[in-house]
């Protein structure tokens, strides 16, 4: 039950999630997906949620973790953190706060400290859910801000098309095979089509303006 909530806030909340429930298909996901961050339980069957943390931290990926468990003993808490865990919150506890702590894991792993990622004229902020050209409001679809989303946090490098498929996308979703060239299309037609641009043969970046 609180697996099918996280996961249904966190969607709502903008984010692309994948949801396994025990330790060795945690492990085996981690391995073989590139993720941006993973909310880890300690209580994992088959794989406790330590082991499976210290095993990927020993395999030299470096993804952010925040450890999610009833576990609330102080002890439990300098384990996981030790262990390589970027935060610790301990259930129940309340949707907003384990999204705002999410975001606060990805500032700091982009090396930023900012809300708002800001591209020359262009202004995204994460939380508002809110984008800006120049000062003026840009209405954008859900699919359209994530894909958006995923091109500010790096302004100038270049995401390929399944990148930005996985940015918006979880397991289970239907992806139509042309589905981010259309995204891609309506985003160009309400911020200019010189805002994004595309790298033959490479994927999309996003394009400082004045």
């Amino acid at each position: 039950m609180i697996g099918k909530a996280i996961r249904q806030g966190l969607s709502l909340a903008g984010f692309s999630v994948d949801w396994v429930q025990d330790g060795r298909a945690a492990e085996l996901s981690v391995d073989n997906n590139v993720y941006q961050l993973v909310v880890l339980d300690l209580g994992l069957p088959r794989k406790s949620g330590i082991e499976v943390l210290k095993t990927t931290r020993a395999k030299g990926n470096n993804v952010p973790v925040l450890i999610a468990t009833a576990r609330d003993a102080v002890a439990d808490r300098i384990a996981g953190l030790n262990a390589g865990a970027d935060d610790y919150i301990v259930k129940p506890f309340d949707l907003d706060e384990l999204i705002a702590r999410l975001r606060a894991i990805l500032r700091r792993h982009a090396g930023s400290g900012r809300v708002v990622f800001e591209c020359g004229a262009l202004t995204l902020d994460p939380v508002g859910k809110s984008v800006t050209l120049r000062g003026s409001s840009i209405d954008l679809s859900a699919r359209e801000f994530g894909i958006l989303e995923a091109l500010m946090q790096k302004p100038g490098a270049v995401l390929s098309r399944e990148a930005l498929e996985e940015s918006i996308y979880g397991w289970g979703n239907e992806v139509g095979s042309n589905a981010i060239e259309v995204h891609l299309h309506n985003l160009r037609r309400k911020l200019g089509a010189e805002v994004i641009k595309n790298v033959r043969g490479v994927g999309y970046r996003v394009v400082e303006l004045t």
